[in-house]
């Protein structure tokens, strides 16, 4: 059984569609593809795939993650490329590796998010970022299953600056950027938590809802402060291939290493 990992994005509309939309236009794409997909055992069986930490109804994202597993060994490019053809613009199939390791979902330990706040002047959201940020904790509440939940919104982030709109942006409102890197913990984070934290300490309230997208998933590194590929130790545990005889190359054997 081959195992393929994906990333895969959330644009435009398509940032509202709900993770079981998202399925279903999934299945769908692979059944086109003709994937020769495993199946589960049992009366219902379905296909076997494994989605990890997918981004709330509502936000964007450019790195969404998920794994397949497949009966028949398939080249991941090529697998990428038909599964992209049969997906709605908007929730594209951007990159493909075969899972050569263990434990993809133990790697998205944080994400980088990027909130956009029209109607908000960059100096008020550098005076609310310093406020958060400064703050030991900062309690927030949402409501959950069993009713509202308090919880430390301060302890997760691990970065947060407020940063000038895009040179290219039309018009006279203001607009202020927010880029914040949010480790993975229970209970989650998310952005819209932070806003909740940002109102509270600095009574920072955007005219207009956020538009949220996250930009990257993966492990959080201490010493930089920054997010990793989570695909990279796939790649870098595939076996070389020799180009020095391009021949023997293209009837090596799938899989194997060079010599």
């Amino acid at each position: 059984m081959q195992r393929i990992r994906l990333r895969y994005t959330k644009r435009g509309r398509l940032r509202f569609t709900s993770h079981r939309d998202f399925q279903r236009a999934f299945e769908r794409a692979l059944r086109r593809s003709e994937v020769p997909m495993a199946y589960s055992a049992g009366f219902t069986p379905h296909p076997k795939v494994s989605y990890a930490n997918a981004a709330p109804t509502g936000t964007g994202s450019e790195a969404e993650f998920l794994e397949i597993a497949l009966t028949e060994a398939r080249d991941p490019g090529t697998l990428r490329e038909l599964l992209d053809a049969s997906m709605p613009e908007g929730l594209d199939v951007i990159d493909a590796v075969e899972a050569r390791t263990s434990g993809l979902a133990d790697r998205l330990t944080a994400s980088v998010w990027e909130m956009r706040l029209d109607g908000v002047a960059v100096q008020d959201a550098r005076k609310a970022v310093s406020a958060f940020l400064e703050a030991e904790t900062v309690e927030v509440q949402r409501r959950a299953k069993n009713g509202m939940r308090t919880f430390d919104a301060r302890a997760a982030v691990a970065d947060l600056q407020a940063l000038d709109p895009q040179p290219d942006r039309s018009g006279d409102t203001p607009c202020a950027i927010l880029r914040l890197v949010v480790r993975h913990v229970t209970p989650a984070v998310r952005p819209d938590d932070v806003l909740s934290g940002l109102r509270a300490v600095a009574d920072l309230t955007p005219p207009v809802p956020a538009a949220v997208t996250r930009l990257a998933q993966g492990l959080f590194d201490e010493e930089s402060g920054t997010v990793t590929d989570p695909l990279a130790p796939d790649r870098e545990a595939a076996p070389a291939v020799s180009t020095a005889d391009p021949a023997a190359a293209a009837t090596a054997p799938e899989g194997a290493g060079s010599a």
